[in-house]
Order: C-alpha cells, then sequence, then structure tokens
C-alpha cells in the first residue's frame, strides 16, 4: 500500500483522466493478480469450483452481493471485470434467470469471456452474457458503436458529428440495456471508480433499466471524511479504490436523490481496509429499491408502525407514529408489506377490498389516522362475544 502515496506533486496541477488510469491500473491487473486492489471477501466455496483459478485470482473486490439474489431473477453485474460475480450469480438465479455483465476494460472482458463456454457447461446452462460499455451510459453498446467506426472511421468534425449522431441512434434503438428490464442491479467496488463529474448519470441509469420495484444490492468502498483534492488527483488512489470514494452518508444520499427507497447498510466492514492520511476507507454493501410508478388511490387501508421508535421517517417524507393506524395509498401499502419494511408495520387492509377502478385518488403524504370504520366499512355491526366452557381453565379458550 506504501507504493500508492509517493504522489507526484505535478498532479495537483492537472486534473486526473479517470477512466485512463482506471482502464490502466486494471489491464494489467487482469494479466498479473494485483492483491492490494481488493478486500478481504468469504465467497461461498459451492459457487467457485466451476470457476477457473485465472478468474478468482484476479477478481478484484470489497463485498459479495451475489448472496442477496433470488432464483429466476434477471441481473445486471456494473464493472463485471473477469466475471466471477457474473458466474456466481448464474448458479443462483438459475437456468430460468439471466445474467449481464457490463465493462468497459478490453482485457477484462476477454478473461470473462474466454471461459463462458467452459463454465455454463460445468453449470449446466448457459445465461451469461458480457457487454463492453461504460456503467453510467448504459445504453451505448461499445462493441457496437466500434464496429461501425471500422467502417467510418473519424478524420473530419463532420464525421465525429454524424458519430455522435449514430451513438445516440444505437441509444435510443439498440439500447445495450433496456429501460425496465432487470430485477436486480450488483456491482463490486465499481461505483468508486467513476468521474465525480459522471456519477448523477450513473444512478440515474441504474434507475433507467431497473424494473418497478427492483433493487440495487451495491458493494463499495467508502470514507468517513472528504477526500481532498490533493488525494483525488492521485491515479494510483483513484485507481486504488481509495481517491474517488464516497462518504459514507452522502452514498447513501445519493440512491435518494435518484429515487430509490427502502436504502439501507446490509453488511459493513468494522475495521478499515485502509486508512491514507488519517482518513479511513472500509467496504459497505448498501441495497435500495426502485420506487413504484402507479397512481396514488385510496383502497381503504392502513399500516400500524410496531416501534421501537416513537416515530419514522421514509425516503419520501412519510412519517409513521408508532402504534397509530396510518392511512396510505394503495401503492404505499403494497410497498411497505414488502422488504425492506415489512418486518416493521403491520399491515390493515380493509374487510371488503376496494376494486382499482373504484379507488380514489389519494394523498399519500397526508399522513391522516384511518379510523377503524373506514377499513372495517360503515355498516359493519357485527357482534361476536367468546365463548366461554364451563370447564375452562385458563387454557387457550381465554
Amino acid at each position: 500500500m506504501s507504493d500508492v502515496l509517493k504522489t507526484d506533486p505535478s498532479l495537483t496541477s492537472r486534473k486526473l483522466d479517470v477512466e485512463h488510469a482506471v482502464r490502466v491500473r486494471y489491464s494489467a491487473a487482469s494479466q498479473k493478480t494485483e492483491p492490494s486492489l481488493c478486500c478481504p471477501v468469504e465467497y461461498d466455496a459451492k459457487y467457485l469450483n466451476v470457476i477457473p483459478q485465472e478468474i478468482i485470482e484476479r477478481d478484484y473486490g470489497c463485498g459479495d452481493p451475489s448472496r442477496y439474489l433470488q432464483p429466476g431473477e434477471t441481473v445486471l453485474d456494473l464493472g463485471s471485470g473477469g466475471g466471477k460475480i457474473c458466474y456466481i450469480a448464474s448458479q443462483i438465479v438459475g437456468e430460468d434467470g439471466r445474467v449481464l455483465g457490463v465493462d468497459m476494460n478490453d482485457d477484462m472482458l476477454q478473461l470473462a469471456r474466454r471461459y463462458r463456454q467452459e463454465i455454463g457447461d460445468r453449470i449446466g446452462h448457459h445465461n451469461v452474457e458480457f457487454y463492453k460499455g461504460r456503467i453510467q451510459d448504459l445504453a451505448l453498446d461499445l462493441d457496437r458503436f466500434e464496429t461501425y467506426l471500422a467502417r467510418q472511421p473519424i478524420s473530419q468534425a463532420n464525421q465525429w458529428l454524424e458519430a455522435k449522431q449514430e451513438a445516440d441512434r444505437m441509444r435510443s434503438e439498440h439500447p445495450m440495456i433496456a429501460g425496465d428490464s432487470v430485477d436486480v442491479i450488483i456491482s463490486n467496488c465499481v461505483l468508486n471508480l467513476v468521474s465525480i463529474e459522471a456519477r448523477q448519470k450513473l444512478f440515474g441509469e441504474m434507475y433507467r433499466v431497473l424494473r418497478s420495484g427492483g433493487r440495487v444490492v451495491l458493494s463499495d468502498i467508502v470514507s468517513d471524511e472528504v477526500v481532498p483534492e490533493t488525494l483525488r488527483q492521485d491515479p494510483n488512489l483513484w485507481s486504488g479504490c481509495m481517491s474517488g470514494a464516497f462518504v459514507e452518508d452522502e452514498f447513501l444520499n445519493e440512491f435518494k436523490k435518484a429515487g430509490f427507497y427502502g436504502i439501507e447498510i446490509v453488511a459493513r466492514q468494522e475495521q478499515p481496509w485502509a486508512t491514507v492520511r488519517g482518513i479511513e476507507f472500509r467496504s459497505i454493501t448498501v441495497r435500495a429499491f426502485k420506487g413504484e410508478t402507479e397512481p396514488s388511490v385510496d383502497c381503504h387501508q392502513a399500516v400500524i408502525y410496531k416501534g421501537p421508535w416513537q416515530s419514522v421517517q421514509d425516503d419520501n417524507g412519510r412519517t409513521l407514529q408508532r402504534g397509530r393506524r396510518t392511512a396510505v395509498c394503495d401503492k404505499t401499502f403494497q410497498i411497505y408489506t414488502q422488504p425492506p419494511y415489512a418486518e416493521q408495520v403491520i399491515p390493515v387492509p380493509p374487510y371488503q377490498q376496494v376494486q382499482q377502478e373504484e379507488a380514489m385518488p389519494y394523498d399519500s403524504y397526508s399522513g391522516e389516522v384511518r379510523h377503524p370504520r373506514q377499513t372495517k366499512g360503515l355498516e359493519f355491526r357485527k357482534t361476536q362475544l367468546p365463548v366461554l366452557e364451563a370447564n375452562c381453565g385458563g387454557g387457550d379458550c381465554c
């Protein structure tokens, strides 16, 4: 780790080309193992048996988002590198699932693709595909674009403009990853390698390609303090997953700004992986969900927050008071009765289901209390008293 701290003083006078620094570092790491690029991670050994040692040795990550996948899902791995997580995911999602890996590094893609047929034969199904692309631009298939450039080389400005137009056409007509097409997005120590300027687009792209109700599970390196600009201009520290690290709380806030909800840290490294000039860097894994897009309608539903906090507020600003029957729209009710909220609330559905075509528009931010007569129905007049047995001894009957 000491080598990466030998910063060239001249670096502070020019802006770092992040993509170049990352490409050079990881191209070299695809040819020769570089231990300083990864954190110790324990993977389920049963999924490693089918993966060649070359891929295992040249996998660089800081967590295992694959453990949060389910059978049958379509999975997108951002910055798939040598393909290790993709091949693990292939076994978890099974033959009915699908795994898409995206990476911009030719050497890493070559490593991942080299064993695709062999690994698929060992697993018993072939459901993994690798694409060349930038994770902040998931619509542009760089393999397809490079084929175009080979036929239409650029030597004049008008040809460059035509190439840009062709790239836009490809994004629109032949997107590499289509919108609303993915159940789960995973990544392993990759988001911090993207330039600061491209990160808003990166989170927007993740939101675009996820299906409604889909989720991201991302392992990344975060810092406990803001990384100063002098360190941000160091190519070794950036490509080494440190200079580009998000501050821990800011990382979670990026998901909120992009429109995700149910954002939570599901794993966090207790001891720092690295410390540079007093700044600690550690791995965390974050899970977040894409919001539903249906309109807010009133189906006479409510939820009761169990506690232990007196009140909580969700990512959309709705406040739930402990023990109170909080009125919610149908969309919010469906969200709250699924992970990650389901264990925190008690659902209160209506006695008689309200049909969607009969439901009225509803202000889901009102926070009003749902009167029991709304869920039971105004005409509810039932009387039912407990039946007491003559020989009741205080068992299950009382």
